[in-house]
């Protein structure tokens, strides 16, 4: 029996076969003609694929067939009233220009101009190409969308990669494109991704509160996020928590978000339970928009013991007892609670959250406080009650009811753990390094929502004690005017 490749316990001995193949030659004119034929198509692709692109391919056809049939002049006067439709449009509407005209132009030419002419090399310096059978594989880049501030760099991922191999590899793009800052995002295709590319920071800028006429309780806008965009918070079916040390912003995500419930608080269709455990010294200044405020009673029982924090948990005990019975009421109606005047939306807001969970002295008071925070956390979004609480410390022993949130913010903070702590493993990887935020920046942070791979960059409005007094009387007026159902209730809570 001869040996085979396959023969255990054998040593084989196969000589390579040598193979001849014959090779063809091509004139250097064919090979010159495919390369312009592959150039000329994938142009004409581009330009099919691009809408401005395409719209000035054919005005230019155009203004060149009216030259060749009509001479210079009529051409030149076609020239000039297109010129001045688009300044006339840029005028009259400058953000619909920008959208349709000026951001498309630029992403145009951020994708010629920079991602297309360096993409190669950014893939093989950042460890993100692919070498197969010795050919290099890159990245699909699929296109770019440009605004002001950010460009949107959409790209199809190789086999084998993954959204955590690209935000590792963040800050090399990010150096490769000259921009200040690399965050990736997902999409809904789980085979592409999104590169948030800034090249201008549009959150060093102060942000200015929106009027509003009305109320989205989905999606408050109460900020900006970092592609200049404004930045909505659902409030409606969620909790917010707010974490940040001392100075960072937390008043700004509060008042910011009492700003957009205006028309629900004229209304009747939103109702504000606050509690300011530092003897009312934060939100004082709002009292006549609260239903009900407790900051504190400094009341002595029979006993000699003190009541500081009895105020509290009774609040919070009469907003389980609302919980309770619109369960009843709406158990096998529906599954979310739908806010309408007469029976709104109670948003309790904290804003120490824990001078109500570690640091309250009297243990039954405590106690109260505990239970009633988590069944609210953990009951009451479905029944109309929405909770948004600030601290500074994020630790469990300190929150123990941190998990409860699904929508957490986090502001500047003194630790990188508190990011993690606060938005969860993994998203400082993704770049929410909300340690590293200036001192400056009060109201920049990270916003996590649950159900969502990464967090989003925010600045959220500033709110001076003038907007304070205006947004007062504001609504006053705007409830006297509405009739005084809501007045009387404003002015006692006032008085």
């Amino acid at each position: 029996m001869s040996p085979t490749p396959f023969t255990r316990g054998r040593a084989t001995d196969m000589a390579p076969v040598p193979v001849r193949t014959r090779s063809v030659r091509v004139s250097l004119a064919i090979v010159v003609g495919v390369w312009i034929i592959r150039r000329l198509v994938g142009v004409m692709i581009t330009i099919a694929r691009t809408p401005l692109l395409l719209a000035a391919t054919v005005v230019i056809i155009g203004l060149a067939v009216l030259w060749s049939r009509f001479g210079l002049l009529p051409s030149s006067l076609a020239s000039l009233l297109i010129i001045g439709a688009l300044v006339g449009w840029w005028l009259r509407s400058p953000a619909t220009f920008t959208r349709t005209v000026g951001d498309r132009a630029r992403s145009l030419g951020r994708w010629l101009w920079t991602y297309r002419r360096y993409w190669q090399p950014a893939m093989v310096t950042a460890n993100l190409a692919q070498h197969r059978d010795g050919s290099e594989q890159l990245p699909e880049l699929l296109g770019v969308a440009s605004t002001r501030s950010v460009d949107r760099v959409r790209v199809r991922l190789l086999p084998g990669q993954t959204l955590d191999d690209w935000a590792e590899m963040a800050h090399r793009l990010a150096q490769t494109f000259a921009i200040d800052s690399c965050r990736v995002h997902s999409t809904t295709d789980v085979q592409v991704i999104e590169i948030w590319a800034l090249r201008r920071d549009p959150l060093t800028d102060t942000v200015a509160p929106v009027e509003t006429a009305g109320m989205d309780l989905g999606g408050l806008e109460v900020g900006r996020a970092e592609d200049g965009e404004p930045f909505r918070l659902g409030l409606l079916g969620h909790h917010v928590l707010v974490v940040g040390a001392t100075g960072s912003g937390k008043g700004s995500v509060i008042w910011s978000t009492l700003t957009q419930l205006a028309p629900g608080l004229v209304d009747d269709s939103v109702r504000l339970w606050v509690i300011d455990p530092k003897g009312g010294m934060e939100l004082a200044p709002g009292q006549a928009l609260f239903d009900r405020f407790a900051h504190g009673a400094s009341t002595i029982d029979a006993d000699g013991v003190g009541l500081w924090e009895e105020s509290f948990a009774e609040l919070l005990e009469d907003a389980v007892a609302v919980m309770r019975d619109r369960q009843d009421r709406l158990r096998g109606r529906t599954r979310l609670h739908r806010p309408t005047p007469g029976d709104p939306l109670l948003v309790i807001i904290i804003d120490e959250l824990a001078s109500l969970t570690a640091y309250v002295s009297d243990r039954g008071v405590r106690k109260r406080i505990d239970a009633a925070l988590s069944l609210l956390l953990s009951q009451g979004r479905a029944a109309g009650v929405s909770m948004v609480a600030a601290v500074q410390d994020p630790r469990k022993d300190t929150i123990p009811v941190r998990d409860l949130f699904p929508t957490r913010i986090c502001l500047r903070v003194t630790e990188p753990e508190h990011v993690t702590l606060t938005l969860g493993a993994g998203m400082r990887a993704k770049g929410a390094h909300a340690e590293r935020i200036r001192h400056d920046l009060p109201g920049v942070g990270f916003v996590q929502v649950d159900g969502l791979p990464e967090p989003t960059r925010v600045r959220f409005a500033h709110i001076t004690d003038d907007d304070i007094s205006h947004l007062v009387t504001k609504i006053t007026n705007r409830a006297s005017a509405a009739g005084g159902q809501r007045l009387q209730a404003i002015e006692s809570a006032a008085a």
